[in-house]
């Protein structure tokens, strides 16, 4: 607690301190652990309690002598959420996928029959001819993106997609049947997140999970992407798979906590 900069208020820190003293798993807590945990003696701990149950922050619960955080601490926590920027906070998350495994990382969101990049961290794809900026766009119906978006979707709605343009075969492996897509949406589904095995681009493999909502409905999607020459699909999705679920949860809860919307940048 001490510091030598005059511009710090130490009892404004004491208070923080307070504050943070209290975990997720704690059921209230005495006088006596709360002035263990900030690092203050039992007096100093006093007043900085009483303050903040004065101030709202705290409570003391009914007939006990322990203490706990009121709701008025995470309406903090959600403002300066709400504050954040969605693709700033984004970015960090993308970039941890990005290395050795993967080339790329990008987040699409669904605007029409297409994909579109709102979102994009690579390490380069240059040799493979892929040049995808933000703003770019790829069909739903064969892409690990739109794949992962159009199978948390009700039945009625992804018919409406698939119909609405012509489905081609980009590669020898890509899907355009009704039934062919429908079998891998529900194993997309049952799964969790979808492949793309040189289904759009030969030579190229991506992996991509959906961003949901609280009700399970997407808001988009997160994908990583590398060049098929580079490891076993077995090996590439083994290696990606979990990293990239705790991504697509990760970028649901800031969406969710935050009551944002994700949005094509201009």
């Amino acid at each position: 607690m001490e510091s030598t900069n005059k511009s710090v208020v130490l009892s404004l820190a004491k208070g923080f301190a307070v504050l943070e003293a209290f975990r997720g798993t704690d059921r209230g807590l005495t006088l006596t652990e709360i002035a263990q945990r900030s690092e203050l003696d039992p007096g100093t701990a006093f007043r900085v309690i009483k303050t903040l149950v004065q101030l709202g922050y705290l409570e003391q619960g009914a007939g006990t002598k322990r203490y706990d955080l009121t709701l008025k601490v995470l309406k903090l926590g959600f403002t300066a959420i709400a504050q954040r920027d969605f693709h700033s906070s984004a970015r960090p998350m993308l970039r941890s996928l990005v290395g050795e495994l993967n080339e790329a990382s990008s987040i699409g969101v669904l605007d029409g029959a297409d994909v579109v990049y709102i979102e994009r961290v690579h390490a380069g794809l240059v040799r493979l001819g892929v040049d995808i900026r933000l703003g770019s766009r790829i069909p739903a119906y064969c892409s690990a993106l739109g794949h992962s978006i159009l199978a948390w979707l009700p039945e009625e709605k992804r018919h409406q997609i698939l119909a609405m343009r012509e489905r081609v075969r980009l590669t020898p492996k890509t899907l355009v049947t009704l039934s062919e897509i429908e079998d891998r949406l529900q194993a997309v589904r049952k799964q969790g997140y979808a492949l793309s095995d040189g289904e759009t681009v030969n030579g190229l493999r991506v992996l991509a999970a959906p961003i949901l909502d609280a009700d399970e409905h997407p808001y988009g999607a997160v994908s990583v992407t590398a060049p098929s020459i580079a490891r076993p699909v077995d090996e590439f999705v083994y290696l990606t798979r979990k990293p990239l679920l705790r991504a697509a949860e990760q970028l649901g809860s800031l969406l969710r906590l935050s009551g944002s919307a994700m949005m094509v940048r201009n």
